[in-house]
């Protein structure tokens, strides 16, 4: 028996180890996302403006750009990035943080999107276990992540991102694999249902847009994959992290009243969290008032 626990405990650690260093890795292609598909986006939306206005579009630069290509260089002196000086948080650590050919300071934000990832997914899996469910809870967590800078940086939620989750939640729970196809469908009507409402009632009272359209198809994407029974939770959640994170800002003084707080992030936060913790928060709370 003994041998037996030390067995499974010895392949845990290995299969969470694995899952962290995986982490890592996809975690530095996150940076890559969240810095390129915002420009590649504007730029499809400036030739599509060109074409309806009927004008001639700016010459395209023969380099191309998307996820893959061209490699990383420095923002200050444009030097290739080495794939040496590529690896995960390793790699930052060795250059002090630092290009090594200007010496420009690099963001800490990099590695710590590469640590998020990383642990993030760790815990996924360490909750799940070996299952379809940790496959697909991982890639649900790497887009909720990804979602978050990039609405952070732009207030922008891409459609390239949102909508193929969307129809990717549905189809899993075709074979219930998070929950019945029924819960899933009016998770997803429910969750962009009730935000566009929100956004409309708010627009006719102050004659102003309160969010972004994105932000419905997120909570569409989290009803989709959890059905609409986690839906209150999630709206609860991400209201509340909403408004201690902007409290926090304006007391601290690092946020001007005037300037849009995203949502999209607090929705991100409160769905992940949902996702391994919604059934024994809702139960906590369902023993609590009863």
């Amino acid at each position: 028996m003994t041998l037996i626990l030390e067995l499974f405990q010895s392949s845990l650690v290995s299969y969470l180890i694995s899952i962290f260093i995986l982490g890592l890795l996809v975690g530095s292609f996150l940076n890559v996302v969240i810095h390129r598909l915002p420009i590649m986006m504007e730029g499809e939306w400036k030739e599509q403006c060109c074409e309806l206005l009927n004008i001639d579009a700016p010459e395209k630069n023969e380099t191309k750009f998307n996820l893959i290509t061209p490699r990383s260089r420095c923002p200050a002196c444009n030097s290739q990035i080495k794939a040496i000086e590529n690896i995960p948080v390793i790699s930052y650590l060795i250059l002090r943080g630092k290009c090594s050919n200007c010496k420009n300071k690099i963001s800490v934000r990099y590695p710590l999107i590469e640590l998020t990832s990383a642990i993030l997914v760790t815990i996924v899996a360490f909750y799940f276990g070996v299952s379809l469910q940790t496959l697909f809870a991982i890639c649900l967590t790497w887009a909720l992540l990804s979602l978050s800078m990039i609405d952070f940086d732009h207030q922008l939620l891409p459609d390239d991102i949102t909508l193929p989750f969307l129809w990717l939640g549905i189809f899993l729970n075709l074979f219930d694999v998070f929950t019945d196809i029924e819960s899933s469908i009016l998770g997803a009507i429910f969750g962009y249902g009730i935000l566009w409402l929100v956004y409309i009632s708010f627009k006719l009272i102050t004659g102003k847009e309160g969010m972004g359209h994105g932000d419905f198809k997120l909570l569409a994407v989290l009803g989709a994959w959890f059905g609409w029974q986690y839906l209150p939770l999630i709206i609860i959640l991400s209201s509340a992290v909403g408004a201690t994170i902007g409290i926090a800002l304006i007391i601290f003084k690092s946020h001007n009243r005037s300037t849009t707080i995203p949502f999209g992030p607090y929705l991100a936060i409160a769905g992940w969290v949902s996702m391994l913790w919604g059934p024994f928060i809702m139960s906590t709370y369902l023993n609590a008032i009863i």
